[in-house]
């Protein structure tokens, strides 16, 4: 993902939470953390605003890169 659109998207963030769970083939479960990837408190689906579920859906939906674990 580095070198990718995304690079100026906040790590944690719904958005590049969306955007890893698509490239690590991982099932859209819409979440984020606010102090980053594995830090703090994870915020899970049904305490995110419509605006961050959407940002989320929006990283999913547009990343188009796959990790490639050959």
């Amino acid at each position: 993902m580095e070198g990718s659109a995304y690079d100026d998207i906040v790590h944690g963030s719904p958005e590049d939470r969306g955007s890893a769970d698509y490239y690590y083939y991982r099932n859209r479960e819409p979440h984020y953390w606010p102090e980053g990837t594995g830090n703090g408190t994870k915020v899970e689906k049904q305490d995110m605003t419509e605006e961050q579920i959407a940002l989320y859906n929006k990283g999913y939906d547009e990343e188009t890169d796959r990790k490639d674990w050959g």
